[in-house]
């Protein structure tokens, strides 16, 4: 009685060998490829978050550039002339922000460092100011300064040996299923990201005392940085297209796998699964049986030869 108000309640055979006849081999594969679908599960996941993680951040850092290429092409002056505010101050504040965004990390991952995932990609915004700086010294103007800083973010002994600390390598491919694998190569060391921080570290570095600009020459540097800034947001936007098919076939690749794990779930219950009615039957066949012991039982101890006599 008690195993059959087991089955009962769960839906589960109690004696499985019974139903396997012995053969554990079909059961056995089962579970092996529901753990495993399992495992791919949480892969699945970790590979979704981390893309999320990543657009966020590249938005972000788009929103910056996009809104800092405005401030400068209007205090580059043109028809409506110089408009006032200290614009350095505001590319070093957006080129700040710019990487605090790219040094993210999620669970002490780093987003953008490619395989070295425990390093900090980048440095801050006044280190990174000052390598500029020192390329660009001595140069009188705006197409000068541009071409100095343009060339050292190019240079592989420049800016991708000396201010970015990641890898060269890029993060080793996701693996989603038995037969799908992807891969994600976006580092902070990327040519739309060295042509965004450029752009910013220049404008950041117009009223630097070093340099010495008066300040049409500064509204003209503003002006060629904004309009670079602007035309880095389609390079940007290219990235983070490839950041969302990556995210689209991890979406598909779960979905199949889902399926998949409902399926194996499917069969290994129907194995395993025990016949309501069947198992109420006898339920009730041998909570009969039971009662008709207890009333043997009761009477039995009831019989006394004084009695009969």
């Amino acid at each position: 009685m008690t195993r059959l108000t087991t089955e009962l309640s769960s839906g589960k055979v109690a004696d499985v060998r019974q139903v396997l006849d012995g053969n554990h081999n079909y059961l056995t594969s089962l579970e092996r490829s529901l753990e495993v679908l399992n495992g791919y599960s949480v892969a699945n996941t970790e590979a979704a978050y981390l893309m999320e993680t990543m657009q966020t951040s590249l938005e972000n850092v788009q929103n910056f550039g996009s809104e800092l290429g405005l401030d400068l092409i209007l205090a580059g002056g043109g028809p409506i002339g110089v408009v006032s505010g200290n614009q350095s101050e505001n590319a070093r504040t957006q080129l700040s922000a710019t990487l605090n965004s790219l040094n993210d990390d999620v669970a002490g991952r780093s987003l953008f460092a490619g395989a070295a995932t425990d390093t900090v990609p980048l440095p801050d915004a006044d280190e990174l100011i000052a390598l500029v700086r020192a390329e660009v010294l001595g140069q009188t103007t705006p197409e000068d300064i541009f071409a100095a800083a343009k060339a050292w973010f190019d240079d592989p002994a420049g800016f991708d040996t000396v201010a970015y600390s990641g890898s060269n390598t890029s993060l080793a491919p996701f693996v989603l299923s038995d037969t799908e694998r992807v891969s994600l190569d976006i580092r902070a060391n990327n040519p739309a990201i060295k042509e965004l921080l450029m752009n910013m570290s220049v404008a950041a570095l117009a009223d630097d005392p070093g340099l010495a600009l008066d300040v049409p020459t500064q509204s003209e540097l503003f002006g060629i940085a904004g309009l670079g800034l602007q035309s880095n947001q389609d390079q940007l936007t290219r990235v983070r297209t490839t950041i969302g098919f990556v995210e689209g076939r991890v979406e598909t690749i779960s979905a199949r796998n889902q399926a998949e794990e409902i399926g194996t779930e499917f069969a290994r219950n129907a194995l395993l699964a025990s016949d309501p009615f069947e198992a109420a039957t006898q339920l009730e066949s041998v909570q009969f049986q039971l009662e008709s012991l207890y009333t043997i039982t009761v009477r039995s101890s009831q019989l006394r030869l004084v009695n009969f006599l």
